[in-house]
């Protein structure tokens, strides 16, 4: 029989698109999104990550408008969906479409909600909850990146998906997960050949990130500094954490992460626009870079 891990790992491919312009709820885009999506599974892309605060009913549709690529969350907000509720809306997509939905679960940030309290001991709650209700702990993933909430994705999880990674982080998460869960990392792309350019797309998107705890935490664990944090980020920092330059130097980076021990990538493409657009012009280079 197959391990279910193992053939999640095969469902979910090498790459994905990680996005938080499909995960929109506004009506008048729907058409714009399942045809976005559709095209991303054209193109090739395993699985669509819907990036921010996302949740299965923001899945559904995705699901609904495409034929066998995975849809999942990255991440569901543990404080913003009631767990007896995310099983329900599981149970019901897993029916109509079995096995296209991944539910990725996360703590989010003390900054973004007043309920944040003790975020390991809550999240263990929740998978507690779901464990009760019947989601199984090979179709949900978890946004781990300290060493326990790693070890929670490896005993009541599939695996992690962290976020605003280097490959050296990576390969430290892989160490503690063992070979069998999945590694699916997050990694920014900037299509963008000039150094100044590039970085300066970059760090204005990164900005945001820079002012959450859980983030920098994390990064001076793994070897940064203070001084790698201020102004935006420096181009150390920058550097780790996107791939940006020609296509080969784009292609090293996103190998760096497989090498590291990710299963998959989860790919973000960053540009000059606003936060929910959707990219599709950068998603077909890439899909072409990538082949």
């Amino acid at each position: 029989m197959n391990n279910p891990v193992t053939s999640l790992k095969e469902r979910l491919g090498r790459y994905g698109i990680w996005s938080v312009g499909l995960r929109s709820e506004d009506p008048d885009r729907r058409p714009e999104l399942d045809e976005s999506a559709a095209e991303l599974e054209e193109l090739g892309f395993g699985t669509l990550w819907l990036g921010g605060s996302s949740s299965t009913a923001n899945a559904a549709p995705l699901v609904h408008a495409t034929k066998s690529i995975t849809v999942g969350t990255s991440i569901q907000s543990i404080w913003q969906h009631d767990p007896a509720d995310t099983a329900a809306a599981y149970a019901e997509l897993e029916a109509t479409h079995p096995g296209r939905f991944l539910l990725g679960l996360g703590v989010s940030h003390a900054k973004l909600t007043d309920q944040y309290r003790r975020p390991y001991s809550a999240l263990v709650g929740y998978l507690d909850e779901l464990d009760a209700a019947g989601v199984p702990a090979e179709r949900r993933v978890l946004a781990a990146l300290g060493p326990k909430t790693l070890e929670l994705a490896r005993d009541r999880a599939a695996g992690a998906i962290p976020y605003l990674v280097t490959p050296e982080y990576t390969a430290y998460a892989r160490e503690i997960l063992g070979e069998g869960p999945l590694l699916a990392p997050e990694l920014k792309v900037v299509l963008e050949r000039d150094p100044a350019r590039a970085r300066s797309v970059a760090r204005d998107y990164l900005a945001m990130y820079l002012s959450l705890p859980n983030y920098t935490n994390n990064f001076l664990r793994h070897g940064f500094t203070e001084s790698d944090l201020a102004d935006g980020g420096s181009d150390r920092l920058i550097d780790a954490v996107y791939a940006w330059g020609d296509e080969d130097h784009i292609r090293e980076r996103i190998a760096a992460f497989h090498a590291a021990g990710a299963d998959h990538v989860a790919l973000q493409v960053v540009t000059d626009d606003p936060r929910d657009a959707l990219p599709r012009e950068e998603w077909r280079r890439l899909a072409d870079l990538l082949t």
